[in-house]
């Protein structure tokens, strides 16, 4: 089965159709405000109407109000809700949407909570002090290769960039990829030419 990629940060409509042109399943729109990618739920729906109706949009949170979530699903038309803070397995589970829960991965251990939640898909992500996603971290794949007991569709991300997803995608054979930072020429501008090589290395596994 083919490696989805999932295209995170997107802050506007140029890059969200660089993406989609370039062959990107999905676009992740940023609806936490701390973020340096953070959109408002205005810019995502724009962003969200000017795609091509295959691509998965996917709103992004942190911790955030139902209202919030309610309204990405209502008015940007996400179908995937990706949930980065602490938000408890009864919070992810309540919109009625495919539901994605990601993890600060630092060691084996940090797996034990995945056991907890039962979204559709588990996102597993560096563990960083200097934020929640984004940092251009990675962690051990193995890990990720270990989270596959669990028996969810797992997200690889954190550090993934054109020169090292193929063989993260070698190792892990995860059922998708998520890159921000790697494709970026600064934070929440992507760099059109990195978001094609990038795909082209998962394609080319």
């Amino acid at each position: 089965m083919e490696t989805r990629v999932k295209i995170c940060g997107i802050t506007n409509v140029a890059d969200g159709l660089a993406a989609a042109e370039a062959g990107a399943d999905m676009i992740g729109l940023m609806l936490y405000e701390r973020s340096p990618r953070f959109i408002s739920v205005e810019k995502a729906a724009e962003i969200s109407r000017a795609l091509p109706p295959f691509v998965v949009k996917v709103g992004v949170f942190a911790n955030p109000t139902e209202e919030l979530v309610l309204r990405a699903i209502s008015e940007c038309g996400v179908t995937l809700l990706q949930f980065h803070g602490d938000e408890t397995p009864e919070f992810c589970a309540q919109f009625g949407a495919m539901t994605m829960k990601a993890f600060r991965i630092r060691d084996a251990k940090s797996l034990a909570a995945l056991a907890n939640y039962s979204t559709d898909a588990f996102l597993l992500d560096a563990h960083s002090k200097s934020g929640l996603g984004g940092t251009g971290e990675t962690f051990n794949w193995e890990l990720a290769v270990a989270a596959q007991k669990f028996g969810k569709p797992i997200f690889l991300a954190g550090g993934l960039t054109p020169e090292n997803v193929a063989a993260a995608v070698r190792q892990v054979n995860p059922f998708g990829v998520d890159v921000s930072s790697g494709v970026e020429s600064a934070p929440g501008k992507k760099d059109h030419a990195k978001v094609k090589a990038f795909i082209q290395a998962v394609r080319a596994v």
